[in-house]
């Protein structure tokens, strides 16, 4: 017992980002270290308890079930136990009211914990909506959305200590009035990128989704209906944006009150940035997972079983574990802290799961994965509960009890016990399928510190591979690049059967895994259900539906490649024949010159900085470029014409218009929150809608603007701001065709695109940030199984 073995993926992400390091920043702890360290400081707070505890003993056990690997903390307990900055939680639900006092007080508690390295999860549905009145100044709401952005801001301006980055996760009730700007918010912008977004639905509302019905909104602030809205529309809107973007999850509001320990308390809002942890205000996540492959043990005919009593008694440590953090844990607000200790809710779950069903020679896509599923939380969650009834013996129970839903029974030490998480780094650690998701590639490309790659393959189908006499480098390689062994003729079908990956399984059994789990979880489960590239809207919204009816807490879905930063699924090994060379003309291509005659307009907009007068011109081949001049008002002229004039080089390099857009549109500026009834956010904004009204114009050949739905003004014909001319120049236009570009002739400017190959240098452009390697989502985040880095958002 207590034998430490670490693959070298392990170490390498336990070196970058947990072990100590000096101020020369070279490590000076290894992993045994790491985990005595938590042990003993974990263990200290026995004392609090029995004075004459067996504190050595008790720290024994703390570090023999973490070097086993039969169950890890989560990382800030990890990273933090026993140093000077002992923040050992990884998220907090904070409230936001609706005042500007109680909206900034809540950007500068969430900067404080970012700062140290937690997470944080909130509910703007106590916002007014935009437009509202604001009686004490007289002036309008801006709206939720408008604050989140705020929030973010912040998020990205706080720095983690280099090992954990600032993560939010932003819930928004159905029945707002701004649900739609909401569910949309991400479409396209960068300036929420650091949330999660989660819609709050009620059973009420997905009701009249089922019966096609409408609902009311409501104006948080006084109450009061302020209107009604198609129930399925809003529904569908919610499922083409997270189509195409995995954008927004839902979570089941009433489902989660319904659990709610403590409902004097108040109501459950919201959740962690991952959605598996509903909390009130100011509570805390202190989360650890049992490793379920350690439990699934030879027998001596050479079969498989679970070993039950080690499963029970790792349970039972690991609630002794995780009830001891909150004692030990060195909060970053105080009001965190009190409201931790008065319910002190803990969150026990699992990982491994996969990798147990592989073990025991169960399809995850079966009937039988999820029967286990349901076998094993019931044990777990029941096993769990014990042990939090024994140490209340001890210590007594939480000191809300007496109010809590579980007042007439038997005291209990934690308001919640289990909770189902992502186990993005500790599962690496573990050398486990991460939580309960499917395995997402059997085999991939890791690429080392000297620069050379090496095929990591799952460890279970090695044997097997081994066990029937095929493994090969060859066949590593080919599963490597293509992600799964479901069409592969040459292994045997009952292996094929077993070793499925995420994107082999139906997302019917996704959700019908999560429910089994959800059905045995105090808390909620953190899960992904993936879908293929090529799923529809309509299986989306199946799958929604599906959850809400197996009694899921939420849901979170995520169709392959619907990011655009996402890298290929598995990564491919590169080789000069599989095109390993950029374009010729990567990184080298020129602007056209600029065409000697030109039309275009000019309009006149309206700024939080004052007029901005954005000229647009085009010629025969498109829009070719932007000049920006400021009004009397003053602004930022310097920051307009910049950003003009790179618009204009992107044109004429071959960047559509719509991408041009993309990246501008709803791009904030604070001025603007100053000046009401402003239908741009920002110069930048502005630059971006004038720009896509003159392409839709002189793409249709028509006289007068084609309207633009996405604002308001344009749907004039022409706005009384701008006007048509002409620039002509007294030189002749020498050709019919735009200047050519060398190995560009045959292509218009608008049509330019470039397609970086399918190798390992794609994966730096679009993959992890840090190392290049393939990324795996799971429950809003994303995580690098091969140097550890992760971000939620």
């Amino acid at each position: 017992m207590g034998d430490l073995v670490l693959t070298d993926n392990a170490l390498e992400v336990l070196r970058r980002r947990y072990l100590k390091k000096g101020e020369d920043g070279s490590q000076i702890e290894q992993p045994e270290d790491m985990f005595r360290r938590g042990a003993d400081t974990i263990a200290e707070a026995d004392r609090l308890y029995n004075p004459n505890a067996d504190i050595e003993g008790v720290s024994d056990r703390f570090y023999n079930m973490m070097t086993d690997l039969r169950f890890l903390p989560n990382s800030p307990t990890l990273m933090n136990a026993g140093r000077p900055l002992g923040q050992l939680s990884a998220c907090f639900v904070l409230p936001v009211e609706d005042s500007m006092e109680g909206i900034f007080e809540s950007i500068k508690q969430a900067a404080l914990i970012h700062k140290s390295g937690g997470g944080t999860g909130f509910s703007f549905s106590r916002l007014r909506p935009a437009g509202s009145s604001v009686n004490s100044t007289g002036g309008v709401a801006s709206g939720p959305v408008s604050f989140m952005r705020v929030f973010n801001m912040a998020t990205e301006a706080v720095k983690q200590g280099g090992t954990r980055r600032g993560a939010n996760m932003g819930i928004l009730r159905v029945d707002h009035p701004d649900i739609l700007e909401f569910i949309t918010c991400k479409s396209g912008n960068t300036d929420i990128s650091n949330f999660n977004l989660s819609v709050g639905v009620t059973e009420a509302f997905m009701q009249a989704v089922e019966n096609n019905q409408t609902y009311n909104l409501i104006d948080p602030s006084n109450g009061r209906i302020t209107g009604e809205k198609s129930a399925r529309d809003v529904f569908q809107k919610i499922i083409e944006n997270a189509w195409e973007s995995g954008e927004p999850g839902i979570i089941f509001l009433d489902k989660l009150n319904r659990d709610n320990t403590l409902p004097g308390e108040g109501e459950i809002e919201s959740t962690n940035p991952c959605g598996e942890q509903p909390l009130l205000p100011f509570e805390s996540c202190n989360l650890g997972s049992v490793n379920l492959a350690k439990m699934a043990v030879k027998k001596e005919d050479g079969s498989y079983d679970i070993d039950v009593n080690l499963l029970g008694a790792t349970v039972y440590d690991a609630v002794h574990f995780l009830d001891n953090v909150i004692d030990i844990n060195n909060y970053p607000l105080e009001r965190i802290a009190q409201q931790t200790k008065k319910a002190r809710k803990i969150g026990l779950g699992v990982m491994g799961f996969a990798d147990m069903l592989l073990i025991l020679g169960i399809p995850y896509d079966s009937d039988a994965a999820v029967e286990l599923a349901d076998k094993l939380m019931a044990f777990i969650n029941r096993t769990g509960h014990e042990a939090s009834e024994r140490l209340a013996v001890s210590r007594g129970a939480f000191p809300l009890f007496s109010q809590s839903t579980y007042a007439e029974g038997a005291p209990l030490r934690n308001a919640t016990v289990t909770t189902i998480a992502p186990t993005g780094t500790i599962s690496i650690i573990s050398n486990a399928s991460s939580g309960i998701e499917p395995v997402f590639a059997f085999a991939y490309v890791r690429n080392v510190m000297d620069g050379t790659k090496l095929v990591e393959v799952n460890g279970i189908l090695k044997e097997r591979l081994q066990e029937a006499g095929l493994y090969s480098e060859e066949l590593l390689e080919r599963i490597a690049k293509e992600g799964t062994i479901a069409h592969m003729a040459e292994i045997p079908g009952d292996i094929r059967a077993v070793f499925r990956s995420s994107h082999d399984i139906s997302p019917e059994y996704h959700i019908r895994v999560q429910a089994a789990f959800q059905k045995h979880t105090d808390n909620a489960v953190s899960k992904t259900i993936n879908f293929g590239r090529d799923a529809t809207r309509e299986q989306v919204a199946q799958a929604y539906l599906l959850a809400g009816r197996l009694d899921c807490k939420g849901i979170t879905i995520y169709r392959d490649g619907s990011r655009e930063n996402q890298v290929l699924s598995t990564g491919s090994i590169s080789s000069d024949k599989e095109g390993s060379k950029l374009p010729d003309n990567f990184g080298s291509v020129s602007p056209r010159p600029r065409p000697e005659m030109t039309k275009g307009f000019t309009e006149r907009v309206k700024t939080g900085c004052g007029n901005l007068y954005i000229t647009v011109n085009y010629d025969k081949y498109g829009i070719c470029e932007v000049f920006t001049s400021s009004g009397k008002g003053g602004g930022c002229p310097s920051q307009s014409e910049s950003t003009a004039r790179l618009v204009s080089i992107a044109i004429r390099s071959g960047i559509s218009v719509d991408e041009i857009f993309n990246q501008l549109k709803g791009i904030r500026c604070p001025s603007t929150v100053r000046v009401p009834g402003l239908n741009c956010t920002s110069c930048p904004d502005a630059i971006a809608k004038v720009i896509r009204k003159v392409a839709r114009f002189q793409q249709g050949k028509a006289g007068e603007l084609a309207p633009d739905s996405s604002d308001s003004a344009a749907q004039k014909q022409v706005d009384p701001g701008m006007k048509i001319f002409n620039l002509e120049h007294t030189q002749n236009v020498s050709s019919e065709q735009p200047p050519a570009d060398e190995g560009l002739a045959d292509k218009t400017p608008a049509a330019i695109s470039y397609e970086l190959p399918a190798d390992v240098d794609e994966q730096k452009a679009n993959g992890c940030p840090e190392c290049g390697n393939a990324l795996e989502h799971e429950g809003g985040c994303v995580t690098c199984r091969n140097c550890g880095y992760s971000k939620c958002g």
